[in-house]
């Protein structure tokens, strides 16, 4: 079993300290909500975001949204290889079914993110398709099996097809990917590599699909 965080998610409801922001309150009247339900959005909430610490690395569930579309559609999740979690900038973690299917319209995802954040669990009743938890990515790596920790980052070693073809002969690797906008990992210090595979900065999306196609190419699923 392979596992993906995405790490340091930019993904979180509206902080207390903005909540009451014009701008903040105009989106959740919209959606009929307390402001502190609603998810953080830069698009939305940028004039009321500027105050808040590392607001530049806040507010963009885009990347989380893209990210598990590009991770759980792929083949190494349909053969069953394939663990996804997200770690979100305020230690919390989001577990998630191989089998959940993600929306492909960013506004239900959103809605679905905020009942999580709100509910602790998507579906409300039944079998969890996702659970909401506190903690960290040392508290996901305690929790399971694992092999190696590798963290992405454009800083890192820079890697081909052959490096993915020996880690995925050892036991249950590890992936770390950036779900933030700017700058790097704030806590590196689980990782036992860090590694790059391409020598520009790109989006984490397309970082998870080209680790799992090299993956799937390693494991012979493609």
């Amino acid at each position: 079993m392979i596992t993906v965080i995405i790490g340091e998610a930019a993904l979180e409801t509206v902080p207390k300290e903005i909540a009451e922001h014009p701008a903040v309150v105009r989106l959740a009247e919209r959606k009929g909500k307390r402001p502190e339900e609603t998810l953080l959005d830069i698009s939305y909430h940028y004039a009321a975001m500027k105050g808040l610490e590392n607001w530049e690395r806040r507010g963009r569930p885009d990347i989380t949204f893209l990210t598990l579309l590009s991770l759980l559609e792929r083949p190494l999740n349909k053969e069953g290889q394939l663990q996804v979690c997200v770690h979100t900038r305020n230690d919390r973690i989001i577990r998630i079914s191989p089998e959940t299917n993600i929306p492909r319209n960013y506004t239900r995802f959103v809605g679905l993110m905020e009942q999580l954040f709100s509910v602790g669990r998507v579906p409300p009743r039944g079998r969890p398709l996702m659970l909401l938890e506190k903690g960290n990515i040392e508290d996901i790596l305690r929790g399971t099996t694992h092999g190696k920790v590798v963290f992405l980052s454009e800083n890192g070693k820079k890697v081909k097809l052959r490096y993915f073809e020996e880690l995925v002969k050892e036991a249950n690797p590890v992936f770390v990917i950036g779900g933030f906008q700017r700058g790097e990992f704030m806590n590196t210090r689980s990782a036992d590599e860090t590694v790059s595979v391409y020598k520009k900065s790109l989006d984490a999306w397309i970082v998870g699909a080209i680790v799992a196609h090299e993956l799937e190419r390693a494991l012979g699923i493609l």
